[in-house]
């Protein structure tokens, strides 16, 4: 089994009777229905439809876990909680309590629980593995494990790439982090129009980087927005190719 210690993502506790209905309501993705072995990407927008932050959304026996990129955790900890209201809900920014490692192996058949740590299946023969007070041995880069994210085409908004992308843009209904039969939640009349109408022509690819470039998120590129690059590879939001769509 190899491990990268995992520093680039935050980790958002969110616990209460009221939590499951409240990110259901907010998140891009059917959380009401979540089952506890499962987890589910998602994406959190602005009334505009923007993504201010894709996040993995884990089921905990207390609630649930939202590992986002770590430099937008704070302020998403805080925004978020704007919108409990009198909700039973609470929001704990707890990225540094939480140690968070991605392993190649064997996974488990869905999410589970030993203790204060928890195991999640990602796919391609790899997991995350988070816990309190965990400590992995590694073998491996966290750039290796940024390379597979990349190659599974899952993109991760940080706060260079916030507020610049609808969900489509960076593929996220293919991923099957956008429920178009849902009720409601910040931006999605935007976000259905932009899927019924078509009106989606940027769209995140993959790139072979040329030798000796280097990008970051933010950037721009041939035309096109870096969302993340590792090892010589990217993804990017490029405009449409001359001649199609």
């Amino acid at each position: 089994m190899e491990c990268a210690r995992l520093s680039r993502y935050g980790l958002l506790v969110v616990t209460g009777g009221d939590a499951r209905d409240f990110l259901h309501a907010q998140l891009t993705n059917d959380i009401a229905q979540l089952p506890a072995e499962r987890a589910a990407l998602a994406g959190w927008c602005t009334a505009k439809g923007r993504l201010l932050a894709s996040m993995l959304v884990i089921p905990s026996p207390d609630g649930f876990l939202l590992q986002l990129a770590r430099d937008l955790a704070p302020a998403v900890a805080k925004r978020l909680s704007m919108f409990i209201l009198r909700s039973k809900v609470k929001i704990a920014d707890e990225s540094e309590a939480w140690a968070q490692y991605g392993c190649w192996d064997a996974p488990p058949a869905g999410v589970t629980w030993q203790g204060s740590t928890v195991t999640v299946p990602v796919g391609n023969m790899r997991y995350l593995k988070i816990g309190k007070g965990l400590v992995q041995a590694c073998s491996a880069t966290e750039d290796a494990w940024t390379l597979e994210e990349i190659r599974a085409g899952r993109p991760l908004i940080s706060a260079a790439t916030q507020d610049k992308f609808v969900p489509q843009m960076v593929n996220l209904e293919k991923l099957g982090a956008v429920d178009f039969k849902k009720g409601c939640y910040p931006g999605q009349e935007i976000v259905a129009r932009a899927q019924h109408l078509g009106e989606v022509k940027r769209r995140m690819t993959r790139l072979q980087l040329p030798p000796g470039t280097s990008v970051k998120p933010g950037e721009e590129f041939n035309g096109g927005v870096i969302v993340d690059s590792a090892a010589g590879e990217a993804l990017a939001v490029m405009p449409p190719r001359e001649g199609g769509d």
